[in-house]
């Protein structure tokens, strides 16, 4: 359902409004609008802009807490404000040295191992290099291939080309060489290299006497320096770990403090000199409303109004949904086609119910379904997915029709069936024939939900006086009289029985068929008289001058404003045709789209019966348990995910597509609880 939601606005002292969240507005709910832009109406108004002190310092709580382990923190409530910012300015000058000066070690660090890096590889290929600087007619190139172009390389241009590769090492990545190539040809060959991407390095002139040295030196160095940032981070933490239950109660403390001061953002302020206030607007539960109310009785700086006429209210209401547990987790279903909007209603329960049912219709397995149910209430429970509690209440239905089908793991000789047998229960119908049983039971069973969606529809389209959608369109009331009687007939017939005062029926469906044709024009002449009637009541003197306005432009003015064969009377027929044409084949198409609910029941149990064949549990003979198993855990998760899959197409497009919107804004709390 959705929680009913008041547009309140409260107002006092400028400087009061810190007191005024602090104490009572942070305590509660609430969805808060732009004060400027709702109230644009009132002159004298302007932002209230003002920076965020809190903000800095709450950036360096977090800096540090995030350096301590988790303990249990001091009260925010019984830290004052000033100790817990001295607390932090005061970390803030001991830390910052330490970390300057750890700062100035990383980057030496860095450093460090850039030249490592340019050394290593070449450790072991020779003592010195400078002792291959001095050749006269071979030149040298240091660098690296990727691994995958070293290997074509080698393959196709090698042998080509008069130089000699030596590979010196590797990491992940890329295999670091050194080629020699005589300096005639050296320009040409470097060339041939770079197209294969090979990549030069440049070892520093202070490692080449020896490379070895050079590394073990560095590594030496690199050691002293991660020592002494480890010491640096233990001193670090040493300090923060004295202070941590007071730090963290400080960071609890500004977090509230810097949230509460961004209410800033959607007040205004009068302009007034002498006396300014704040203004902020925003939408509350009426449960939290009057809370609100009865802790603001005896504040005189606080000024609390709650607006009744929508008419006068600018922004729409956000939608909070509240739904029993058992149903919650099908909000995440909802939430994925849209938010209903404040005037819908909630289809929570209604998807959970028909989600369940149907999935339980298509998955009838006792022994699968509280697998499902079981596992998915445990996972729920742990993990708390609302896709895992989803599963769990289908799995409750799969065991229901897993009863009525007799099927338990597949197996059905261990229980009779309370029902049907969805593969060999036949029905037969008068001019159809032998036709299973279970897609003739789901046909009817989309037949009664469209029905259901089409009262919903037009339960929806009434709050918003809607008149088309109300009476004169696909899914209104003269939809509802159409596809009803259609829907009384075809049963009827099919059941052997003689249509009651058929040619009351038959009236029925031309006046709802004429009905849907001539919607547009009806709506408009419905609508005109209601604007005329409305009209009727106004002033006089604006009464006659409308009149007179109407008269010189040559027309009445309900004709001027609204014509009622919008392009003339032919384009009119002819545009009417196809979109009844339309709406015909999409009653016919949209039921039998539930023939699907009963194919997947047929489906499953056939599945189910490949599965025990191979098994060897249907010849009577010895029963390859593991196959049964494996079959089974194959069967819960394939058949599963597509069973859910059309499950949730059936919901969005047979049935949300007829009487829901979903265009609602959520509700989002200005204040975290």
């Amino acid at each position: 359902m959705i929680v009913k939601m008041k547009f309140v606005t409260l107002t006092g002292p400028r400087d009061d409004i810190d007191r005024m969240v602090d104490k009572y507005l942070s305590r509660y709910d609430i969805h808060l609008e732009n004060a400027m832009s709702e109230l644009s109406q009132v002159h004298d108004l302007r932002p209230y802009v003002q920076a965020n002190p809190y903000r800095q310092m709450l950036a360096k709580a977090n800096t540090y807490c995030s350096m301590v382990d988790k303990v249990t923190p001091v009260p925010a409530d019984q830290l004052p404000l000033e100790e817990a910012v001295e607390l932090v300015r005061s970390l803030d000058e001991n830390l910052t040295v330490l970390a300057e000066h750890k700062a100035e070690l990383e980057e030496e660090q860095a450093k460090c191992d850039a030249q490592m890096a340019s050394v290593k590889p070449y450790v072991d290929i020779m003592d010195e290099i400078d002792d291959i600087l001095g050749f006269e007619f071979i030149g040298f190139r240091f660098g690296r291939f990727p691994k995958m172009y070293l290997y074509r390389f080698k393959e196709y241009m090698y042998d080509n080309f008069d130089t000699i590769l030596q590979e010196c090492g590797e990491d992940d990545e890329y295999v670091y060489c050194v080629y020699f190539a005589p300096h005639a040809e050296l320009h040409r060959i470097e060339a041939v290299y770079s197209s294969m991407h090979f990549e030069r390095l440049f070892i520093p002139d202070e490692y080449r006497s020896d490379p070895g040295e050079a590394f073990r030196k560095l590594s030496e160095k690199k050691a002293d320096i991660d020592e002494e940032i480890a010491d640096i981070d233990g001193e670090m933490k040493k300090i923060l770990i004295q202070r941590a239950p007071t730090l963290l109660g400080a960071q609890t403390k500004l977090e509230a403090l810097a949230r509460n001061f961004d209410v800033r953002k959607m007040a205004a302020v009068t302009e007034n000199a002498h006396e300014q206030f704040y203004i902020l607007c925003g939408w509350m539960s009426e449960e939290d409303l009057a809370a609100l109310r009865r802790d603001i009785a005896q504040d005189e700086k606080v000024v609390l109004v709650v607006q009744d006429n929508d008419a006068e209210i600018k922004t729409q209401p956000p939608t909070k949904l509240k739904n029993p547990g058992l149903f919650k987790p099908y909000e995440m279903y909802v939430k994925m086609y849209g938010l209903p909007n404040y005037r819908e209603m909630d289809p929570t329960i209604l998807v959970a119910v028909t989600y369940s049912f149907i999935f339980g219709i298509m998955y009838g397995d006792v022994g699968q379904g509280l697998c499902l149910m079981i596992g998915g209430f445990l996972l729920y429970k742990l993990k708390h997915s609302d896709l895992a509690g989803i599963i769990s209440l289908a799995g409750v239905f799969s065991t229901i029709f897993g009863f009525m089908f007799g099927s338990v793991f597949g197996f059905k000789d261990v229980i009779k069936p309370l029902w049907l047998d969805p593969r060999h229960d036949m029905v037969t119908l008068p001019g159809v024939g032998n036709i299973n049983t279970i897609l003739v039971c789901a046909i009817v069973f989309g037949m009664f939900l469209t029905i259901l969606t089409m009262i919903l529809h037009i339960r929806n389209y009434a709050k918003e006086r809607n008149t088309e959608e109300t009476f004169f369109s696909t899914n209104s009331v003269a939809g509802l009289f159409f596809y009803a009687t259609v829907v009384f007939e075809i049963i009827m017939i099919f059941s052997g029985h003689t249509v009651p005062a058929a040619r009351v029926f038959e009236v029925i469906i031309t006046l709802s068929v004429l009905v849907m044709f001539f919607k547009e024009p009806l709506t408009k002449i419905v609508d005109n008289r209601k604007a005329a009637k409305a009209g009727s009541g106004q002033d006089p003197k604006k009464a006659r001058e409308k009149d007179k306005a109407a008269k010189q432009g040559g027309k009445e003015a309900p004709e001027t404003e609204n014509e009622i064969f919008e392009g003339g009377f032919p384009m009119f027929l002819v545009q009417g045709f196809f979109e009844l044409f339309e709406v015909m084949l999409s009653y016919f198409s949209n039921t039998l789209s539930f023939v699907r609910v009963g194919a997947f029941a047929v489906s499953h149990a056939a599945m189910m019966s490949v599965v025990l064949m191979l098994a060897g549990a249907e010849n009577g003979g010895p029963t390859n348990w593991m196959i049964v198993i494996l079959g089974n855990l194959f069967v819960m998760g394939i058949e599963g995910l597509i069973v859910g899959i059309q499950v949730l197409r059936l919901e969005f497009y047979e049935l949300f597509s007829r009487y829901y919107k979903g265009d609602g804004k959520e509700f989002v709390s200005s204040f975290e609880k």
